[in-house]
């Protein structure tokens, strides 16, 4: 072996480029409402949404039932949710829960998510981070209501079944109204507490940040899930008001012939008794 060959046997091989800094993004639904109302579990960051500096990462709270934790090791993660269950309504069993990565990328220019990949950020700054929690936040609470239309739906199935093949209605007047309820539940969820479309408040101050929320809406489908979901409620409604009203129309008709029938007697023992007043 010459001289040449073994320096370049010995050339040292190009340093390994560092990993990016990377943040772990956990969201739970820990039931139907949070009140947030003077809580105190670390520095305060954000009033609307709730959002504290707890240890090292971020807590972020939402009225409709989501807690985000950014950056927070599983320990923490357990005493801080221990901590809010006395302030949750509504309670759910198990959780729902979604979870996501950030990672620090070149520069703002090149913020953007990753098909099934982290959500690349310039920088792990509050107001950023804000807006991956809204965006995490609102996925999850429409995954728990997607979960319960469709279960409105398994209901709702067998009904329209047997109308279709026996042309017979459920008897159940009740289990029709329970199916309206929990489609009005969910309505009122979506447009009056998670308001799925309205775009987080740290938008107003910081305009400049809608590129990379407009990214998080479409990574998460937002939009698409809410139309669908919307569209999803309307036939609920509209299947449970449809047989409802076969129903009570079923019982008019029972009521009428009822009555007719009821008339009819009355009027065969009045003439019976016409009949036999004049034999005697």
């Amino acid at each position: 072996m010459n001289a040449d060959q073994l320096a370049a046997g010995m050339a040292p091989s190009p340093p390994k480029q560092e990993a990016a800094p990377t943040l772990r993004i956990r969201a739970l639904m820990l039931g139907d409402r949070i009140n947030a109302s003077g809580l105190e579990i670390g520095t305060l960051v954000s009033s609307a949404p709730a959002a504290f500096r707890v240890h090292a990462g971020l807590a972020v709270i939402f009225r409709y039932g989501v807690v985000v934790l950014i950056g927070l090791l599983p320990s923490e993660e357990k005493v801080l949710i221990d901590n809010l269950k006395s302030r949750v309504t509504g309670e759910l069993s198990p959780f729902e829960e979604e979870i996501a990565h950030a990672q620090l990328c070149s520069d703002e220019a090149a913020e953007a998510i990753q098909p099934g990949g982290p959500i690349c950020l310039a920088k792990f700054s509050d107001d950023r981070l804000l807006l991956v929690a809204d965006a995490l936040a609102k996925s999850t609470s429409l995954a728990r209501d997607e979960r319960r239309v469709a279960a409105v739906f398994d209901v709702i199935e067998p009904f329209a079944r047997e109308l279709a093949e026996h042309g017979r209605t459920p008897r159940r007047r009740k289990g029709i109204l329970q199916l309206i309820g929990n489609a009005l539940l969910v309505q009122q969820r979506v447009a009056g507490r998670v308001a799925i479309a309205e775009k987080p408040d740290v938008l107003w101050e910081k305009p400049e940040l809608d590129r990379l929320y407009s990214r998080l809406e479409d990574e998460y489908e937002l939009k698409e899930r809410l139309d669908t979901l919307e569209r999803k409620l309307a036939a609920v409604s509209e299947t449970a008001n449809a047989l409802t009203d076969i129903i009570d129309t079923q019982r008019s008709l029972r009521l009428e012939i009822a009555v007719v029938v009821l008339i009819l007697i009355e009027v065969a023992m009045g003439s019976f008794q016409l009949l036999a007043g004049r034999g005697h």
